[in-house]
């Protein structure tokens, strides 16, 4: 009745919402920073499960990678006197879980109410990651450079606010 990829999309979808959760309710910011590193992971294993491969990859080096470990490098420069009272609730937690569950009902409703017909959409071609590749390495090789650079002197000036400064004698 129920077949094996319904059963491990059920599965990692049952899992992604639930590291999602804990990213939010998490007290501990240390603990949320894993839950979203681990929501970033099941993220590029959906993809998977959908065969972007491409995308896959790339949730993982960049989110998963990157994202990740600029989170925990600000969480650890953030000088606190205790971590675990670092993601206090506020009174904003009501109006943000009725605003969520509205946005998730009108999202479903779209989602029901939208005609999926598969064949009418175009195969993927399976070359299109090689074109991707030449665009990422030749026409747009000094953007990606140049953002990589920005994230470099942010991540410096990041290290430098956060570092104690020293009082004169």
């Amino acid at each position: 009745m129920f077949s094996g990829e319904l059963i491990s999309f059920a599965v990692i979808a049952f899992l992604l919402i639930f590291s999602a959760l804990g990213v939010v309710f998490m007290r501990n910011i240390v603990h949320s920073v894993l839950f979203l590193a681990a929501t970033f992971v099941l993220m590029a294993v959906t993809y998977l499960m959908l065969d972007a491969g491409f995308l896959a990859g790339v949730q993982l080096v960049v989110y998963a990678g990157a994202v990740s470990i600029m989170v925990v490098f600000a969480v650890m420069l953030t000088k606190r006197s205790d971590l675990h009272e670092t993601n206090l609730f506020n009174r904003q937690t009501v109006p943000g879980a009725i605003l969520s569950l509205l946005i998730f009902l009108g999202l479903s409703w779209v989602l029901v109410k939208t005609p999926w017909n598969l064949a009418d959409h175009p195969q993927v071609d399976p070359m299109a990651i090689n074109k991707i590749a030449d665009l990422m390495f030749g026409k747009f090789v000094i953007p990606f450079e140049v953002a990589a650079i920005l994230l470099l002197v942010a991540l410096i000036g990041a290290i430098i606010l956060a570092l104690e400064v020293k009082p004169q004698k």
